[in-house]
């Protein structure tokens, strides 16, 4: 019997890939992330609507609280990441389409292709939660992101760095192709890990932020309610997310991955021929 063969990592995926569009996955994985970030943002917004309305009406169930939104927003991205990673990658978050482009695992096409899908996603599925329910959307704020005013714009944007990379780090690890290919159930269970991260960055940071960590999440909130109340701070909300994304990049792809270990490692043997 022959010796497994050692893994070998997939090539980067071209920057530029005009192949891109002759294929119809290409398009049917854009519309899968834009009908699945307006899911998330429907069952989001919905949420913390009808808590706070339970809640400012002394319901006897009190409403779900910060709990049950977490719990609420890490179950959604379990199940949409599910559904759409064959399709997609399931990313629903322009930080992990970030992420995923600096480690080279996709496109610059598609990562501008989904951002824009998310984004618009993100605006429907919030103007679709306030058509059902317009007076308490208002009252509510729709689900906005805002700082909280007991906390700085320092803490605020630690808290979506922060929480963000949590996130990306969780998606590099669940969907390691190394770890695919060595454990046949890892990609199986791959939307739990992440459906959980966001679950638990929701639980530390919704009393600061509101918890972002999606730039899409926070440009639909923010658009359709639409109050100068939303647009703020509402830079933290791309620039910290786009930060964490960074650095859970770099420290998988550079520490966990070993990457500048194999590239020194190659460019020492090259030099010794």
């Amino acid at each position: 019997m022959s010796a497994a063969k050692d893994y070998q990592d997939p090539p980067p995926t071209p920057l530029i890939d005009v192949e891109e569009f002759t294929q119809w996955s290409f398009y049917r994985a854009i519309i899968a992330e834009f009908v699945a970030t307006l899911l998330f943002l429907y069952i989001l917004v919905l949420t913390v609507i009808g808590s706070s309305k339970l809640l400012d009406t002394e319901s006897p169930c009190g409403g779900v609280g910060v709990l049950g939104i977490a719990w609420a927003v890490g179950g959604m991205i379990f199940v949409l990441v599910y559904c759409t990673a064959g399709i997609s990658g399931g990313h629903i978050n322009p930080a992990v389409t970030f992420g995923l482009l600096l480690a080279r695992k996709i496109s610059l096409i598609r990562a501008v292709l989904y951002i824009m899908a998310q984004c618009l996603g993100a605006i429907c599925g919030c103007g679709l939660a306030k058509s059902f329910q317009k007076g308490y959307y208002v009252r509510y704020k729709g689900g906005a992101n805002m700082l909280s005013d007991e906390y700085s714009i320092g803490t605020g944007l630690a808290a979506e760095i922060i929480g963000t990379f949590v996130l990306v780090y969780t998606v590099f690890s669940a969907t390691d192709p190394k770890r695919n290919a060595r454990d046949s159930h890892v990609p199986v269970l791959a939307p739990l890990p992440i459906g959980f991260a966001v679950f638990m960055v929701h639980l530390a940071t919704i009393p600061i932020t509101g918890t972002g960590i999606n730039p899409a999440r926070s440009l639909g909130a923010a658009v359709i309610y639409n109050e100068a109340e939303a647009w703020d701070h509402h830079w933290i909300f791309w620039v910290g997310p786009f930060i964490g994304a960074a650095i859970a990049a770099i420290y998988h792809q550079v520490i966990i991955r070993a990457g500048a270990v194999k590239a020194l490692g190659s460019f020492r043997s090259s030099s010794a021929v």
